[in-house]
């Protein structure tokens, strides 16, 4: 099998340490950005301006007729089958070998990589064409039952089988041997399937938006789209990011979520210094070991510094109910710039090549990326510098709607602290 097929799938954008890229102007700019955001909010916005789940303008009812319509989700349904047992197939059939086999392509990049756009425009696109969904459906119907029956998840679970799944595919993509091997995918996914499809039989539909990685996963940054539904009735209406964002539900395991996305982008990010190359090559605990442990430290050093920020917060501003998820949901669009960051690359040179394999072309070379190094350099850094002011314009509007007006400014200075740590995090990454 091709190892360097494999490391390209395996990894975001590669090796990019030396991009041109000036360190002083790179963290002085994020700085500013920082500092001039916090400063601005702290003056300018004394009062909550998100109304979360109340938000948003109704689209045109042809619009809303269109999406609701049974052939539409009938097609998604479809789409998310075909595309399940096209990957099946090739992992059985086709070669073990990801420069002439799509699935991995299309499990790494155009699943993985891809529900990052599709869900920003969409929203959870994941849950309208899940195969998994489907196939529970389809057991269902022929069984006579009702596909929402079952026992109630217990309310302590909440997203956590999702982080742990999120973990997992993480581990798979980053870690594994041989990630692209068409062995070692069917290993996880045959599993997977088995996994959720007996949650499901015994929980109902419901086990999906919990348990389900892929589908929290699109849920969560669907949460930025401008696209979303009132769940009072279930209209689809236009609205503000922030106010998705805002109503993310503050659910056990919603931190554990997202510090995965997180830690492991930048563990995927890190993985490709000298250093740790290194570190993993020479290490006498062996390289799979050396490196699952540098994934957990990865995750678990954005959790531990997330659960510091908000044990400060609280110390500052007093009681806080919940105070580990009250703030979470703005760790989302960090992720999200993260995400760009390290995967841009990588889904528009190996996503049209994925897509080229898929058609028949064997071994084809992939297109050249679509900006340069410093174009590269460029809307990487941007991407973080602007998910960490949007964190902070979430937590900010957070913060003067749970906090006495004296102390609302003053209980994010931890929280500003923390967004400059993930900030000097993610840039290092990038630069170093």
């Amino acid at each position: 099998m091709s190892r360097s097929g494999t490391s390209v799938l395996a990894h975001g954008i590669g090796a990019q340490h030396d991009l041109p890229l000036s360190p002083f102007y790179a963290f002085a700019g994020a700085f500013a950005a920082l500092f001039v955001s916090f400063l601005a909010l702290g003056l300018l916005w004394s009062t909550s301006r998100f109304r979360g789940d109340l938000a948003g303008r109704p689209v045109p009812a042809a619009v809303q007729r269109l999406a609701d319509a049974r052939p539409t989700r009938l097609a998604a349904r479809v789409l998310g089958l075909a595309a399940a047992l096209f990957v099946l197939l090739h992992l059985l059939l086709g070669p073990d070998d990801p420069d002439r086999n799509p699935a991995p392509g299309t499990v790494y990049v155009l699943l993985w990589v891809g529900l990052v756009p599709a869900s920003l425009l969409l929203g959870p696109v994941w849950r309208a064409v899940n195969p998994l969904r489907t196939l529970h459906l389809l057991g269902c119907r022929l069984l006579g039952r009702d596909p929402d029956a079952g026992r109630p998840l217990p309310a302590r679970l909440g997203l956590w089988p999702a982080a742990a799944g999120l973990l997992a595919f993480t581990w798979l993509e980053l870690v594994a041997p041989e990630p692209a091997s068409t062995t070692t995918l069917l290993f996880f996914l045959v599993p997977c399937t088995a996994v959720h499809l007996i949650g499901a039989a015994r929980h109902g539909a419901g086990w999906f938006g919990r348990a389900d990685a892929f589908e929290v996963y699109s849920a969560l940054l669907g949460r930025l789209s401008p696209l979303g539904r009132r769940p009072a009735d279930r209209r689809l209406v236009f609205r503000s990011p922030f106010n998705g964002l805002d109503s993310t539900p503050q659910l056990p395991g919603l931190v554990a979520t997202v510090c995965v996305m997180l830690g492991s982008t930048a563990y995927d990010g890190f993985s490709d210094a000298p250093s740790w190359i290194t570190t993993v090559q020479t290490s006498s605990l062996g390289r799979t070991t050396t490196a699952t442990l540098g994934l957990l430290a990865a995750v678990a050093l954005v959790a531990a510094l997330h659960a510091l920020c908000t044990g400060a917060t609280r110390l500052i501003s007093g009681r806080l109910d919940r105070p580990l998820t009250s703030f979470a949901h703005s760790l989302v669009p960090i992720a999200l710039g993260y995400l760009v960051a390290h995967y841009f690359t990588l889904f528009v040179t190996e996503g049209p090549r994925t897509v080229m394999v898929a058609s028949g072309t064997d071994n084809p070379a992939p297109p050249e990326p679509p900006l340069g190094p410093g174009g590269v350099a460029t809307l990487q850094v941007a991407a973080i510098v602007i998910g960490h002011v949007l964190g902070v314009v979430a937590a900010h509007d957070r913060s003067v709607r749970l906090f006495p007006p004296g102390r609302a400014v003053a209980g994010q200075l931890p929280l500003l602290v923390l967004m400059i740590a993930y900030t000097v995090g993610g840039l290092s990454l990038l630069i170093a």
